[in-house]
């Protein structure tokens, strides 16, 4: 049976900041929490769309060097944007993806864009992304327990 909550996180472990979006995953998968599905990868690709069927609610979780620290927490819509057609695509891309192959709106999707700071490869995650990464898990845990309305 598909847990009705996803939580896809994706970033390069080894670029430094880049591995908040798989450390999430981790610290959440290792909470045990019901109902809830984790998932983590590199980047977000086409296919992705596929696990998105018979979710109630999905968070996805991508480091950022835009985002407002610690984080941001935003509703996403489905949009043909220009990652579509490219290796690796945005959170919306892939929902338009599940638009297209089942005619229908996806479950409501949010993202929370950790704040980085420094994204070179070989680099340990900065003090300022663990403590974005904290806060981010604080939140986290309220958003994933409680009931689906008024997110």
């Amino acid at each position: 049976m598909t847990a009705p909550i996803l939580v896809f996180g994706w970033g390069n472990p080894s670029r430094g900041d880049d591995a908040l979006g798989p450390l999430f995953i981790e610290r959440i998968a290792a909470l045990g929490l019901p109902d809830i599905e984790c998932q983590t990868d590199f980047q977000l690709q086409v296919e992705d769309a596929l696990e998105l069927q018979g979710r109630r609610r999905i968070l996805f979780v991508d480091a950022s060097l835009t985002a407002a620290a610690p984080f941001s927490v935003s509703p996403l819509a489905p949009s043909r944007d220009a990652s579509f057609s490219t290796h690796a695509i945005t959170p919306a891309a892939v929902m338009q993806v599940y638009v297209d192959l089942h005619g229908a709106a996806p479950p409501p999707c949010h993202l929370l864009a950790i704040r980085g700071e420094h994204f070179e490869l070989g680099m340990d995650l900065s003090p300022a992304a663990a403590s974005h990464l904290e806060a981010a898990l604080d939140w986290a845990r309220n958003w994933l327990t409680a009931p689906a309305c008024g997110w």
